[in-house]
């Protein structure tokens, strides 16, 4: 669906991704040689979205695996490879399931040890390729239902973040459903929320739907509401990183605000689900997901491009004032419409998450 993918591997089997903090104003592209490098660009947000996380975090290993026979170090060096990336964020559960799977296929490795983890990465990788595609397959007939009742007329859908391509490997979870919608001719347009205070919103999103022509516009994360009680947006679909047993979603800071405003004008409001954000360990979000907490100064300062076309921070409020920064919020599941995911979709609920994911029964 595109030419290009948020992750990949150079002809000398480094890696090399996008560096996410200098679009939309710059295309620049960083090369990961080894596991520090993974580490940094997950904990720095070069990288970011749980499924790309996931992603780095798998060539992560790969990277530490090619060091430790390169430089001829024991195993020890491996371990520590998997603890500081584990350590790298903690609420996108993406994370901890790629290295999950990384874990389980250099323990059965029974050949070359750096073929397998090569090959463990790249399947992560395809994995949620699909995954997300699958999404916009189960996702589409939700817009097209809106767009048969409007007779044809745009469908309005509402974002918070980006959990597009960009904090995926290709496709996307909330933007599978509209790229798959466009490419069908249906009439689409999204308002984007501006999602501060990193702006993935106002950076990414924007970015991707400009370059894939899908018609939107940029808002301020608390215009939301107004737009939703005028009539102006037909649903909201949201992404994850992490989702209780019982359908409870930790995502953006933000977005229980507007879930909260679905609910009271009767706007249906999705999660884009891809099963490796499910945490069927835990059923209380609001007790039991950790939210990170992220530098002040993402709070006190903006980036942005100026006259000069230099790209640069600029602090918005006085030199003394402190800040909070709760990187994300948990929604719910009783505000949740209905989960999206790869096999379907289902209540926000345990039993409606069992329907489609019997094997955590």
């Amino acid at each position: 669906m595109s030419n290009f993918r948020t992750i990949w591997t150079t002809e000398d089997r480094y890696v090399e991704v996008i560096d996410q903090r200098k679009l939309p104003h710059e295309f620049v592209v960083v090369k990961l040689e080894t596991y520090d490098d993974a580490e940094e660009a997950i904990k720095d947000m070069t990288v970011r979205g749980a499924p790309l996380i996931g992603a780095t975090a798998a060539y992560g290993i790969y990277l530490a695996v090619r060091e430790m026979i390169e430089d001829e170090l024991d195993g020890s060096f491996l371990d520590q490879a998997f603890s500081d990336l584990r350590a790298s964020r903690p609420t996108a559960v993406n994370l901890f399931w790629a290295l999950d799977k990384m874990r389980n296929a250099l323990d059965n490795c029974e050949g070359d040890f750096l073929k397998c983890a090569w090959e463990a990465a790249a399947a992560i990788v395809e994995e949620d390729v699909e995954t997300c595609r699958m999404i916009g397959v189960h996702g589409l007939p939700l817009i097209e239902e809106i767009s048969n009742r409007k007779k044809g007329e745009v469908v309005n859908i509402l974002t918070h973040c980006n959990a597009g391509m960009l904090g995926c490997v290709e496709w996307g979870t909330i933007t599978s459903p509209i790229y798959q919608a466009m490419q069908k001719g249906l009439k689409v347009h999204v308002w984007v929320d501006e999602t501060r205070p990193r702006n993935q919103g106002s950076n990414l999103t924007c970015y991707e739907l400009t370059k894939h022509g899908v018609p939107h516009t940029l808002i301020v994360d608390n215009a939301g509401g107004h737009l939703m009680q005028h009539g102006m947006v037909d649903m909201v679909i949201v992404g994850t990183d992490r989702t209780t047993r019982n359908g409870d979603v930790a995502n953006k800071i933000g977005t229980y605000l507007k879930a909260l405003a679905a609910k009271d004008n009767n706007i249906p409001f999705y999660v884009a689900l891809p099963s490796t954000t499910l945490d069927m360990t835990i059923r209380d979000g609001l007790k039991e997901i950790p939210i990170e907490e992220r530098d002040q100064d993402e709070v006190r300062y903006m980036i942005g491009k100026g006259p000069s076309g230099k790209i640069e921070p600029v602090l918005i409020c006085p030199e003394t004032t402190q800040a909070s920064n709760y990187g994300f919020d948990v929604t719910p599941a009783h505000l949740v419409t209905k989960i999206i995911t790869e096999r379907g979709i289902c209540a926000a609920s345990e039993e409606g998450l069992l329907e489609l994911f019997p094997e955590y029964k």
